[in-house]
């Protein structure tokens, strides 16, 4: 008599999805004994999407397989069954070594030539897509200027790249002509526990650059522009333009700086970030710079818990021309992310990074994750990850949140 022998099967059932469909058919797995080797189950719009691979010996595989035809029937869902032989499976063992990559498409509406593009990328390559999920709700049929609809998809890929850096910016170059942000990011353990999170204040936090306010009420709006204009084109550094511009508010009545931070335009999405970082448990940090007296307004505001900036001297109620202690400028801010993350006692690769401006470079430069947000082209090349099409609380879909974790607190810290 034949002794009976090792078989694999794959079981892929698709229908109308309802409650109980995965339960009744693992069930009868169950009952045979069966050994689940792998699962996967997705759902779009009702329609299920469920496969199963088990192990099973010959002798009762066929009782297996009535079964199931028979549950599926009943269900109203559609099976198929395909043999994998052991060969087969002890390759798509060793696929478990190799890199995952999660790549973030994000922008105010996805089209299909944005995701085919990038899917080409991925292809070329030589990369697999596991997995691939939305994290932000439902884009409604009917859009207005004001709904400022978002729209943000993550796949899961996995491989070794050929080329990173030519992923990298072949992604780049495409989110730029096609008006969408992407992120690449390796899915390590310290993606999935990041902890601080750094900003920028001016032009990130706020859309505006504070020392530009105080100089259009100190009369001298021009002379600063000037300046800030030679400090882009590389004829004087951050320090000494930061100096000749301070120089110029001489005079200025502390009064102005408090109607300045009452009426700071606030970036689109920073309240609904910061609530949900907070939630979650994270750490964050304004490193900037700009000026205390604002950042200690916006921490107030959004109870971050470290403010970093430049300290303006101030006597009898006015502006002296000068500052307070050393400059935060582009190596500052990167010794003093190094400095908080040491502070919180975490891996730097647990930290992120966002800003907008070439002092900004070295600071995301250093995190584990740099984002640069509406920012420069060279900027934006340089830092390898960029938001350009929505507001600051893009930065929640690259740290992986889903729109429906963020709605709800009880589940904020499952992403």
């Amino acid at each position: 008599m034949e002794q009976p022998h090792l078989e694999l099967i794959l079981v892929n059932i698709s229908g109308y999805d309802r409650p109980g469909v995965t339960s009744a058919l693992t069930e009868i797995l169950a009952n045979y004994d069966a050994a689940i080797l792998d699962i996967g189950q997705s759902d779009i719009h009702h329609t299920l999407s469920l496969g199963l691979l088990f192990k099973t010996y010959s002798n009762v595989s066929g009782n297996i397989m009535k079964d199931l035809l028979f549950k599926a029937s009943e269900l109203n869902v559609q099976i198929r069954f395909t043999p994998i032989s052991v060969a087969e499976y002890e390759e798509w063992v060793t696929l478990q070594g190799k890199n995952r990559w999660i790549v973030t498409l994000l922008g105010r509406r996805l089209t299909a030539k944005q995701i085919a593009a990038v899917t080409s990328i991925i292809a070329d390559q030589n990369l697999n897509i596991d997995s691939i999920q939305r994290l932000t709700g439902r884009v409604p049929l009917e859009e207005t200027a004001e709904s400022r609809t978002k729209s943000c998809v993550e796949f899961s890929v996995r491989g070794n790249p050929r080329d990173v850096s030519e992923m990298q910016s072949q992604f780049m170059q495409l989110s730029g002509s096609e008006d969408f942000d992407i992120s690449l990011q390796e899915d390590t353990m310290y993606r999935r526990c990041r902890r601080l999170v750094c900003f920028d204040m001016d032009s990130t936090l706020i859309e505006t650059e504070v020392i530009d306010e105080l100089a259009m009420r100190a009369g001298v709006g021009d002379k600063v522009k000037a300046i800030t204009e030679r400090a882009m084109r590389g004829e004087i550094d951050f320090d000494e333009s930061f100096r000749e511009r301070v120089s110029l508010l001489k005079g200025l009545d502390e009064s102005v700086m408090r109607d300045i931070a009452e009426h700071l335009p606030v970036t689109e999405g920073v309240g609904r970030m910061m609530e949900v970082l907070k939630r979650a448990g994270f750490k964050t940090a304004i490193l900037s710079g700009g000026f205390t007296y604002f950042g200690n307004y916006l921490k107030q505001k959004f109870g971050i818990d470290y403010v970093y900036a430049n300290e303006l001297e101030i006597v009898d109620g006015k502006l002296t021309g000068r500052y307070v202690g050393e400059i935060v400028n582009g190596r500052r801010k990167a010794e003093l992310l190094r400095l908080l993350a040491q502070v919180e006692n975490i891996d730097i690769a647990q930290t992120i990074a966002v800003g907008d401006g070439a002092n900004d470079l070295p600071m995301l430069a250093t995190a584990g994750l740099g984002i640069a947000f509406h920012a420069k082209p060279k900027v934006k090349a340089t830092a390898g990850q960029s938001i350009s099409t929505i507001g600051l609380d893009g930065v929640l879909y690259f740290i992986g949140f889903k729109d429906s974790f963020i709605s709800d607190g009880s589940k904020s810290k499952n992403y």
